[in-house]
């Protein structure tokens, strides 16, 4: 990656932030807030990746090669009209089978903060197809659609893009986040990793209702979890 690359990266997202070593500890009290019912924020979602990847995939499934990228770096991904110029602060795809990537609207390249839905977008390398999941519809398809195609540029391989339309749809403004991480460890847990070669994976989330009240207090539940614990250390 150039360093004038690096530079204009730098000042539309908060570098350090693509990864972080705990997500949770970069969690402030505004972050934690929008659980109650409110829209959620970039660190809410890459604290449940973080969560899930540690938790689920490192722990319980060491030799599973599925990534969770970050909203910061899909966001990174998006901006270059050549994603191959920042290959290097990516995640190395090579050995990688499926690609979560939660999807924001936001057309400010400004403010990486910016925007106003969550959508998700699972990436299946193996079979070459990336699978949209809108809540409101076709609201994001032009997003995900531009993530899709950049991905397919970095692993050199064509997709087939589709939006599923019989993935369920929000009643509210506030609760798409929700879904997207709900829908998240459904699909990583429920469907990919608990299917058995050669046996073909549903994708699909119709008919897959989510307890989003439930789903809000599991997540602060969660997080106050992991900060209990870091106090007794």
């Amino acid at each position: 990656m150039t360093l004038r690359l690096r530079r204009w990266l730098t000042k539309r997202v908060d570098w350090k932030q693509l990864a972080p070593e705990n997500a949770y500890l970069s969690l402030t009290k505004e972050d934690v807030n929008t659980l109650k019912n409110d829209w959620l924020t970039d660190n809410i979602i890459a604290f449940w990746e973080e969560y899930l990847e540690r938790e689920e995939l490192l722990h319980k499934f060491p030799t599973a090669h599925i990534i969770l990228l970050r909203p910061s770096m899909v966001f990174m991904l998006r901006q270059p009209p050549d994603p191959l110029t920042i290959k290097g602060a990516l995640p190395n795809f090579t050995r990688t089978t499926h690609i979560f990537l939660p999807i924001n609207d936001t057309r400010n390249a400004s403010v990486s903060k910016s925007g106003s839905h969550w959508s998700l977008l699972l990436v299946s390398i193996i079979d070459g197809v990336a699978f949209h999941y809108d809540l409101l519809s076709n609201f994001n398809d032009n997003e995900a659609l531009q993530a899709t195609n950049k991905i397919s540029t970095l692993l050199r391989r064509s997709l087939k893009f589709f939006n599923l339309e019989d993935s369920p749809q929000q009643e509210n403004n506030s609760d798409c986040g929700v879904y997207v991480c709900m829908q998240m460890r459904h699909l990583l847990l429920k469907r990919l990793l608990s299917s058995r070669p050669p046996e073909q994976v549903n994708v699909s989330m119709g008919g897959k209702l989510v307890d989003v009240s439930g789903a809000r207090r599991q997540m602060r539940k969660t997080i106050q979890g992991f900060r209990r614990e870091r106090g007794r250390r």
